[in-house]
């Protein structure tokens, strides 16, 4: 098989032959050249020593990226391509960085190191495929194997075994026997771990096309109980309440399957239900209900993507929509709809709609979106006619009520919400003769 290898990156393995090294693309762009995706990254490793490539590609820019093991950047108009030497890596004490890497010149030393078959098959040009641990019968088969005894490779770098779950749902393959059995066995080390790293891959597992599958994968492997114990607890937590036909976390799984690919939708559908059992209370009729579920779904929320490292905008996002998700549109009209917006936020109305859509799907058939419907309907109509939403949005301000003799103080504020209440109910008042004249009465009733 002969794979497309970008001029650039042929570039840097045809200068390591000038020089009499060898130079193979490697890892994840062969992998995926092999499925017939485009690399996102296009990797190389060479028995070329660091040192020595510093000074061979000393034309272009180089970035000693980790040059004690083995690995720099070449920098071509731009994009950047990593090279490592040849490496063996001894004894992870702490199961993240090796204690030693020792250089060699043998490729199947370097390829043996490598976490799964599917990475660990190179190529070049001139000996094509380089495949010592047969990762292409792995990816014919739709497997993700482990590189030798899992529970060694695990133990590398526990961030791995979250690598098989992301890769298993982004390809939609399954786990090898033992690498599955290995994950189980070794999951709790995943709290040693960095929360940086695990929220990346996490948001990894979230994008797939089909998000559940990795986070049923998570639960199957006893991974998720130490990254998200409060989700683990929704798993076989029955509701008893007619309007659902599933357990809360079967629910959840059909929630997330059925958002876009947005990381704040797919957070907020993960954890929209997160506290139900936290909530649950059942009735004289033996039905279930869980009361502000939907409040303390905001708070654990919070708590989880705080403890994740997740960025404020992202927290904040996800509690409106945790929050939000529960809104009804039984009598819905504009001025309803305009104090949503208010509150959820331009940014992510569109994204609460999706969500509550989401959440009816995973409920008990037969499915009825059309209060979401006409809700969604009046928001448009609302943003096309760019009607007034905040007191920014009113033609008066406080300067001009002061103007007309209304000292400062609260009561500037009590009367711009009270125009706004009427503007959100009648746009057309929003004239700043009419708003003015309302003003002074609002006022004299003060």
């Amino acid at each position: 098989m002969k794979i497309q290898i970008p001029d650039k990156a042929n570039k840097i393995l045809e200068i390591l032959n000038l020089h009499n090294y060898d130079g193979y693309v490697v890892g994840g762009c062969v992998r995926d050249s092999i499925l017939g995706r485009k690399p996102r990254d296009w990797d190389i490793c060479t028995n070329c020593r660091p040192e020595k490539m510093m000074e061979i590609f000393k034309s272009f820019k180089v970035i000693p990226t980790g040059l004690k093991h083995g690995t720099l950047t070449v920098v071509i108009d731009e994009e950047q391509f990593e090279i490592t030497t040849y490496r063996i890596e001894e004894a992870y004490t702490d199961g993240r960085h090796p204690e030693k890497v020792e250089f060699t010149n043998n490729l199947r030393e370097d390829l043996k190191r490598r976490d799964f078959t599917i990475n660990a098959i190179a190529y070049n040009p001139k000996d094509g495929l380089v495949d010592c641990f047969n990762g292409i019968d792995d990816i014919s088969n739709k497997i993700i194997r482990c590189v030798g005894n899992p529970i060694e490779r695990f133990g590398e770098d526990y961030l791995r075994m979250l690598r098989a779950v992301r890769f298993s749902g982004q390809l939609k393959y399954k786990l090898h026997s033992e690498t599955f059995l290995a994950v189980k066995r070794l999951s709790n080390n995943i709290i040693k771990i960095s929360k940086e790293r695990i929220r990346e891959e996490l948001n990894k597992i979230l994008l797939t096309e089909k998000p559940s599958d990795g986070i049923r994968l998570l639960n199957d492997t006893g991974l998720l109980k130490y990254i998200m114990p409060e989700l683990e607890k929704c798993v076989n937590f029955k509701q008893m309440n007619p309007h659902h036909d599933k357990d809360v976390f079967e629910h959840t799984m059909y929630v997330l399957d059925n958002t876009g690919e947005d990381l704040v939708i797919r957070l907020s559908a993960l954890m929209h239900d997160i506290a139900k059992p936290l909530c649950f209370s059942i009735d004289e009729k033996e039905i279930g209900h869980f009361y502000s579920h939907h409040m303390k779904g905001m708070d654990i929320a919070e708590d989880i993507l705080r403890r994740l490292k997740y960025d404020n905008k992202t927290i904040e996002a996800v509690k409106i929509l945790v929050k939000e998700h529960m809104a009804r549109y039984d009598k819905v009209n504009p001025r309803i709809i305009k104090r949503l917006i208010n509150r959820v936020g331009l940014e992510n109305i569109e994204r609460l709609f999706e969500l509550q859509m989401a959440d009816i799907i995973g409920g008990k058939a037969p499915h009825d979106f059309s209060s979401i419907e006409k809700a969604k309907e009046l928001y448009l109509k609302i943003i096309t006619e760019n009607q007034p939403l905040s007191v920014k949005d009113l033609e008066i301000n406080g300067y001009d009520l002061i103007k007309i003799g209304i000292p400062k103080g609260k009561e500037i504020g009590i009367i711009l919400n009270a125009l706004l209440d009427e503007v959100l109910e009648n746009p057309e008042l929003n004239k700043k003769e009419v708003l003015i004249s309302e003003a002074k009465l609002i006022f004299a009733k003060l």
